[in-house]
Order: structure tokens, then C-alpha cells, then sequence
């Protein structure tokens, strides 16, 4: 049979990535010393010389299909990316890789045990310099309280479920950070952590917890960037805050890039 995607192509034009994405596999995180399976998204992609009509983009199923069963982590991304170099004849390749990862939480005062859902991501890129940096991404929900609310107030304030993402890129090769760390890291910066779980001497404790740690989407925000420049080995974060306003019909939002190396 003849191989169309081999034949020469003649524009000039080298692409930088070409691959598969939206791929949905069972995958196995490996965090530490234990794993978690998850469903996982993907996008798996080459650059392409311009010579070449087309990639194969079978060898990129193959490669992945291969790992189902193989808890995955840093190093393992780089043997991924290492054999889609090999297979497809790159000088570089990508992974991206999002997935729901659950902590456990325990309610402040009963004692109560209950699973937090959690946004994820892993992102590297192998390239020809032979570098893997490596990208971790999470999305933390947290509650705040409004300070101006507590401060005007006879009595009460309102307070929000906000988002805090968080992206940290680091040198994959050398550094590795725990998404459980990392969330606790960030739920220490806002008013009060967030429990799927609570009977009502939790309820208490949080509702006052808050009341007592009144914080703006600003002060949330500088407290992690405080937070994330204690981190070693680190080459650049970003982090973003929205509250989700309970008594206006829009968020309060703001966001932080810092580069360390």
C-alpha cells in the first residue's frame, strides 16, 4: 500500500505541531508514593518537518495505549515524549494532559471524611535542546469574605466560593511537587478551605472561620504569590483568583505571572 503521508511536500512550510487531541483514556497518576485512576483528555502532538506531507497519526494512539496500565508521572511523560521523537522522526514533541483528581478532606469538626474534586493538568514538551520543562496546573475552589462587607455591616458579610488557578513551571527532570501540597499551599491563602462534606458544628466553624479571615480577591492573590515563591526549583507560575460574587451578577478576578530563572 502506498504511503501518502511520507510523500514530499513542496510549500515550505514546517509545522510546529500536528498530532491527535481530544483522546479520552483510563490513565493512573502516580502522586508520591500512590496512584489514582482517572479518565484523562489529551493532545499529543509533533512538529513536522516541511519536506513531509504528513505525520502518522496512529503512532500516536499506539504510543499512548501503551501506558493505561503504567501509573504515570514526570518521568514517565518523558519516556512518552521521548518515543514520539523516536517514532514520528521529530525534533520535538508535546503532551497535555487533563484529568479529575480527588483529595481527601476532613470537615474541621466532625471529623467527617469526604472527597474533593479537583481541576488538573500536566503539560511537557521534549525538544531539541533535550530540556523537559514541566507544567502543572490546578484548580483550587476556596471560599472568601468581603472586608468592606464586614467592616460596614452591623452584623454579617458576604462571602463567595471563588477559583484560584495556578499554573507552576518547573524543570521536570530535577523537581517534583505533589498536587495534594500544592492545594494545600493555596487553601492556606483564602478565608477558609472548601469541604464537600459538613454537619452543622462544621458549618459553624467555617462561617466564623471566614468571618474572622476577611480577604479580598487582592489580598487572596498576593498571599499566593507569597506562597508559591517559597517553592524550589521553580522557572515561572502564574496564578489567577475569581470570586464568584454572591451579591453582585459579576465576578471580582485577578491574576499574577512571575518569572523566578
Amino acid at each position: 500500500m502506498q504511503d501518502v503521508q511520507n510523500r514530499t511536500d513542496k510549500r515550505g512550510i514546517a509545522i510546529q505541531r500536528v498530532g491527535i487531541s481530544d483522546v479520552y483514556l483510563p490513565l493512573q497518576i502516580k502522586q508520591d508514593k500512590h496512584s489514582q485512576p482517572v479518565l484523562a483528555k489529551i493532545k499529543f502532538t509533533v512538529d513536522l518537518p516541511m519536506e513531509y506531507k504528513g505525520t502518522h497519526m496512529s503512532r500516536f494512539q499506539e504510543i499512548l495505549t501503551k501506558w493505561q496500565t503504567v501509573p504515570i508521572g514526570q518521568g514517565e511523560i518523558r519516556n512518552i515524549l521521548n518515543e514520539a521523537i523516536e517514532k514520528l522522526g521529530s525534533c520535538s514533541a508535546h503532551l497535555s494532559i487533563s484529568f479529575k483528581y480527588f483529595i481527601e478532606k476532613i470537615a474541621p469538626v466532625s471529623g467527617k471524611k469526604s472527597l474533593l474534586d479537583l481541576d488538573c493538568k500536566f503539560s511537557a514538551a521534549k525538544t531539541a535542546n533535550g530540556k523537559m520543562p514541566f507544567v502543572m496546573a490546578i484548580k483550587v475552589p476556596v471560599t472568601s469574605l468581603c472586608p468592606c462587607s464586614k467592616e460596614i455591616s452591623d452584623y454579617g458579610a458576604h462571602n463567595q466560593r471563588s477559583i484560584i488557578s495556578v499554573k507552576i513551571n518547573y524543570d521536570g527532570n530535577k523537581t517534583a511537587l505533589e498536587i495534594q501540597d500544592i492545594v494545600s499551599l493555596i487553601e492556606a491563602q483564602a478565608s477558609c478551605p472548601l469541604y464537600p462534606l459538613l454537619k452543622r458544628e462544621d458549618e459553624k466553624y467555617v462561617t466564623e472561620k471566614a468571618y474572622e479571615n476577611p480577604k479580598f480577591v487582592e489580598d487572596i492573590l498576593r498571599d499566593c504569590v507569597l506562597a508559591l515563591r517559597t517553592l524550589s526549583g521553580i522557572n515561572y507560575f502564574s496564578v489567577e483568583c475569581e470570586n464568584f460574587e454572591s451579591i453582585h451578577n459579576h465576578n471580582a478576578y485577578a491574576s499574577h505571572i512571575e518569572y523566578l530563572k
